[in-house]
């Protein structure tokens, strides 16, 4: 299930990136607009900026603005960055692998064999589609 976070921060990227005049957003504007609390939203945003997919602009005009093209900004990126690891298990995660403790052979295991194809064909989805693609 995708956390509030993983969906408030697409929500705040997608604002940020359908303006046409590209200057800095501030926070309140997203806020107010997208329904997201201004404190949490605030910590998102940051956690966006230390990735590098956002730059912030202090004082009067100020705000966030994207860095990169929506078009270069994997959606794989940004899910791993607000949720972390894309598969369901930690036995079947590509960066995040760790092996779990109830199951002696991973080869053997049902669940296992399941959660890969899950893991798969999210990441086809994710990796098949930027910020560009969702706006």
């Amino acid at each position: 299930m995708l956390s509030k976070k993983t969906k408030y921060g697409l929500k705040a990227l997608t604002f940020i990136a359908k303006r046409e005049d590209k200057s800095p957003v501030q926070i309140a504007t997203i806020a107010t607009a997208e329904n997201i609390s201004h404190k949490y939203l605030e910590s998102i945003l940051l956690s966006l900026r230390k990735a590098g997919f956002l730059g912030s602009k202090k004082g009067k005009g100020g705000g966030y603005y994207l860095l990169k093209d929506a078009s270069e900004i994997l959606m794989t990126d940004v899910i791993r960055i607000l949720e972390g690891p894309i598969a369901m298990l930690p036995c079947v995660s590509l960066n995040f692998y760790e092996k779990c403790d109830d199951c002696p052979d991973e080869n053997a295991c049902s669940v296992h064999k399941l959660m890969i194809q899950v893991r798969d064909n999210t990441l086809h989805v994710l990796r098949n589609n930027t910020l560009a693609d969702i706006i």
